[in-house]
């Protein structure tokens, strides 16, 4: 079983094509990697056994899943809310590039049959969470591209992102819940740092690392000072008991009154 801060690359940018981060995980039943298109490249993705997701992390281009298509044109993941197919599996998705694209790509076993739909930026709700709340130390913005809210109830992802501010925190106060997640972190400048909290265990974060959240440990965040942090956030609902929400942990949970 891999260690929870996953690592593969020390180097950027990602090669280009298929960059596998975390495959065939029993744990978290959840697979992601990056897939890198050069200019005027297409590339189709499918699964026969596994529900999937695609979120653009930057680029330019067309996504055709089924009769649908969109253009999407992302430069920056502090100011754009993200394009994204979320769809089934049998199911095929096209992304043809027009410049260099970087693809975030998420699994997870589910042969259900559920409508697929691309997911445009002003779809994804974007939430400027904690605002006005302990003088703004954890003021984030959080976007949940879809959840239990707008997926069909054979879907099992959840997907978002959260831009976390320098010097501040997210995903506080401390909160767990039973279903397991991932973060995939970016940094601006790419040089930057932060540090995340599992539990009793806190991990340096850098450029592309990504951690597995599991053991329903609580998790919280914050980037160094001069760095925006980034985090793609992942999750596969648990048969019978879907993902709706988190439960802070007491006595933190508290400062939300204050």
């Amino acid at each position: 079983m891999p260690e929870n801060l996953i690592r593969p690359y020390l180097k950027t940018p990602l090669a280009p094509g298929w960059n596998p981060f975390l495959e065939n995980d029993t744990e978290t039943e959840l697979d992601f990697g990056i897939h890198v298109l050069l200019p005027c490249e297409t590339q189709v993705f499918r699964s026969d056994t596994h529900e999937m997701a695609l979120l653009i992390l930057n680029g330019k281009g067309v996504i055709r899943v089924g009769g649908d298509h969109a253009g999407f044109a992302r430069s920056s993941w502090i100011e754009q809310p993200p394009w994204s197919a979320h769809f089934p599996a049998g199911a095929e998705a096209k992304v043809i590039a027009d410049r260099k694209t970087e693809i975030a790509v998420i699994r997870t076993p589910n042969t259900e049959t559920f409508a697929h739909h691309i997911y445009l930026p002003d779809e994804v709700e974007n939430e400027h969470r904690g605002m006005g709340m302990l003088n703004d130390a954890s003021y984030r913005i959080v976007r949940c591209v879809f959840d239990r809210r707008w997926a069909p109830e054979a879907a099992r992802l959840v997907l978002g992102e959260v831009v976390n501010f320098p010097g501040r925190w997210s995903s506080y106060p401390p909160h767990h819940h039973p279903q397991k997640e991932l973060y995939y972190y970016r940094f601006d400048p790419d040089w930057g740092y932060g540090h995340g909290e599992l539990g009793e265990e806190v991990y340096k974060l850098r450029h592309h690392d990504l951690l597995r959240i599991t053991g329903t440990r609580d998790h919280a965040q914050v980037s160094a000072p001069g760095f925006h942090m980034y985090y793609l956030w992942t999750i596969a609902h648990l048969p019978g008991d879907p993902y709706t929400g988190f439960e802070y942990t007491e006595p933190f949970g508290r400062l939300i009154e204050i």
